[in-house]
């Protein structure tokens, strides 16, 4: 076992200090975006989802023109889309889609001009790979605390407000009626939303963080029976992903020709989609097994006798 591990794990994997923060911040990621993303898939609201890392993409450069941490322009930029989307949409699907289509566009545009003025003042190279695809290994250590506090406070918005979420998604009309704060609870979950699409940016950068926010959350929905199940097994697989991801571009560093790593998020990415269509071969099976086991039971109940 040892001769098989030390095969496929290149040396100095868990010694080394940007691989162990990489494993931590990737964990926390991966659970906060697959618990915010199963709601993000109920909700119908996947293209917002991929809108707000559109809209961090101008934190990010905003944050790195002026020479501050590119998480908390991430962060600002998203908090900030999510309350704009959610102010001037309305409850209507089409009417979210419009106000996120506008925000969309303007913070793009914006994003376009931050990212050419910051490399037209600064020297730093790479900068905007970083910004658009992300790399887990360059994370600063001092950011960490920031990262888990911010995850964990999209989590526990989620845990509170789990229940008003699902009856907002199924039918805003009856959870207005039953006096819920439609309005309110759209902009605490969009902040969520914000909050995993940051954090999912610094990891695999503002262009594919919905990858990791979609992805495995659509995975666990076809193959869990209850929201519930499906925000356990979204986490679970998305934070089996990042893992799988951080070790393939470890080891990558020493395929041929040597010293040439590829970039965590291809690697986050592709096997994101590995999983969703793996996810196709068990739905079939999960399926037959259930009509297997209510045949069964049909089979069992006693016939009624005629009177």
């Amino acid at each position: 076992m040892g001769h098989f591990f030390s095969y496929i794990v290149e040396p100095g994997l868990l010694s080394n200090g940007a691989v162990r923060t990489a494993f931590l911040v990737g964990t926390v990621v991966a659970v906060t975006s697959g618990v915010v993303g199963v709601l993000t898939v109920i909700r119908g609201q996947s293209f917002a989802g991929h809108s707000l890392a559109d809209v961090a993409t101008t934190g990010g450069a905003g944050a790195f023109l002026i020479g501050v941490n590119q998480f908390w322009g991430f962060l600002i930029a998203g908090v900030a889309g999510a309350a704009i989307m959610e102010l001037i949409g309305v409850q209507r699907r089409r009417g979210r889609d419009v106000a996120t289509g506008v925000v969309l566009g303007a913070a793009l545009g914006a994003a376009a001009l931050f990212l050419y003025l910051g490399t037209q003042t600064s020297t730093t190279t790479g900068a905007s790979f970083t910004i658009l695809f992300g790399s887990m290994f360059v994370i600063s250590p001092d950011t960490v605390p920031a990262l888990i506090a911010s995850g964990v406070l999209a989590l526990a918005v989620v845990a509170v407000l789990s229940r008003v979420l699902l009856l907002t998604s199924l039918s805003p009309e009856l959870a207005a009626a039953r006096g819920v704060p439609v309005r309110a609870v759209g902009i605490a979950y969009l902040a969520a939303l914000a909050v995993a699409v940051s954090l999912s940016a610094v990891v695999i950068g503002a262009v594919l963080s919905t990858a990791l926010l979609i992805g495995p959350a659509a995975t666990a929905l076809r193959v869990a029976k209850s929201p519930g199940r499906a925000m356990a097994a979204a986490a679970l697989i998305g934070t089996a992903i990042t893992w799988l991801g951080i070790l393939l571009a470890y080891d990558s560093y020493y395929w041929p020709p040597h010293g040439h790593g590829w970039p965590v998020s291809f690697f986050v990415v592709a096997l994101v989609v590995v999983a969703y269509l793996l996810s196709y071969a068990w739905r079939p099976r999960r399926k037959r097994r259930d009509r297997a086991a209510t045949a069964a039971a049909d089979r069992k109940e006693p016939a009624c006798s005629p009177v």
